[in-house]
């Protein structure tokens, strides 16, 4: 019996692997491998969520209005603009099928998000990697990849899972120097966390120009992950490209609820920031006094080298961080074998963590030939 065959691209397709939630014997973890927010959604989300299970029976809102008029109400943005999906992950997919078909091209930079190429390839389309500097994006290298079959450039700024990013007049540059009938995706996830002065998430260039398009998810933080919601800021004419090829309830009504009373709170969004301004640097710094390097960040999450420090490797510190309960995230698959990436928790959790890496040092050290087989014992 002969099994029926996908179109070609898919089985070159390596799956995505999520970050891990489980240590063994299922004792309750520290889990910072997935960017979650360590506050949690704001109560008036939550509240929101409780009180739409009352109407389960009813289809939703197939337009999402009343999410898409609150993100407008807070960005100062056109509503008919906003396309809302379940999670920016079906919305970059959505903007990839629409615009990239076999024998296309799609470029994303080096250490780039996973789902760009897994878009490219299921739509038939070819991925095109540019090299990233210092693992930031380089706008000269992704320029240098661009072809008559290009189509779509996904840019993550900042970037998951280095935490770097590159400053508007970078993004304005690269956009003015693609050809007109290639989209820009500007993947603003982390987008709120940013505090610099350089930095802008893409609205501007939206508005301004006719073939780009900026995402945004509800996952980060806002702490709606379980929900799957996401948004995208589209000139016009692609908004309705999207609104006609996506499906027709994508977004859950309890979703939507919790969407707007989440994005009306910006005081619990406020909140999160403070903590993570505060964390990601006291991170940074007690990592880094311990020996390692960190990649400089502008996200809720850092990414930890373990090059220098006595042989000792990411995948050995991850074994014994998992063996004490604390589950961080490797990242082998973006081309970084001997890193982790770790989100800011709470301060409890945080301090753990450099607790325990500082007893890995410290042991790793006592037998610097072995230092794998130290860390097991």
């Amino acid at each position: 019996m002969t099994a029926p065959q996908p179109k070609p691209g898919i089985l070159d397709i390596s799956a995505y692997v999520p970050g891990e939630s489980r240590t063994i014997g299922n004792v309750k973890p520290i889990k910072l491998s997935s960017n979650e927010t360590p506050l949690g959604p704001s109560p008036t989300a939550v509240a929101a969520f409780r009180a739409a299970a009352d109407s389960l029976e009813r289809y939703p809102d197939g337009s999402a209005s009343a999410l898409r008029s609150a993100i407008g109400a807070r960005y100062g943005l056109n509503p008919d603009r906003i396309v809302c999906g379940a999670g920016s992950d079906e919305l970059l997919n959505l903007v990839t099928s629409a615009y990239l078909g076999a024998g296309d091209e799609g470029i994303y930079t080096e250490h780039g998000f996973l789902v760009y190429p897994i878009a490219i390839r299921a739509n038939g389309g070819t991925p095109v990697v540019a090299a990233e500097r210092d693992f930031t994006c380089d706008v000269d290298a992704i320029l240098d990849c661009v072809t008559d079959k290009t189509r779509i450039v996904f840019l993550a700024n900042p970037n998951n899972p280095t935490g770097t990013y590159i400053p508007i007049k970078d993004v304005r540059r690269l956009r003015a120097d693609l050809p007109q009938n290639v989209v820009l995706v500007l993947d603003g996830a982390y987008a709120e966390y940013v505090r610099r002065n350089d930095y802008e998430a893409g609205l501007e260039l939206v508005a301004t120009t006719a073939n780009t398009v900026m995402t945004r998810t509800f996952s980060k933080i806002h702490g709606l992950a379980a929900l799957r919601l996401g948004w995208a800021y589209c000139p016009e004419d692609i908004a309705d490209v999207l609104n006609r090829i996506r499906g027709p309830f994508n977004v859950s009504a309890p979703a939507i609820a919790a969407g707007v009373a989440a994005i009306s709170d910006q005081a619990h969004m406020e909140a999160a920031i403070m903590h993570n301004d505060r964390w990601l640097a006291w991170l940074t710094e007690e990592v880094s006094a311990l020996g390692f390097k960190v990649t400089p960040s502008v996200a809720n999450f850092l990414l930890i080298h373990f090059d220098g420090i006595a042989g000792l490797t990411a995948i050995a510190a991850d074994d014994t961080l998992k063996g004490k309960g604390i589950i961080l995230r490797r990242v082998a698959g973006y081309g970084l074998p001997n890193a982790l990436r770790m989100t800011v928790g709470t301060e409890a959790e945080n301090r753990a963590v450099v607790e325990a890496l500082k007893e890995i040092v410290t042991r790793a050290a006592k037998d610097e030939l072995h230092p794998q087989e130290a860390l097991r014992k």
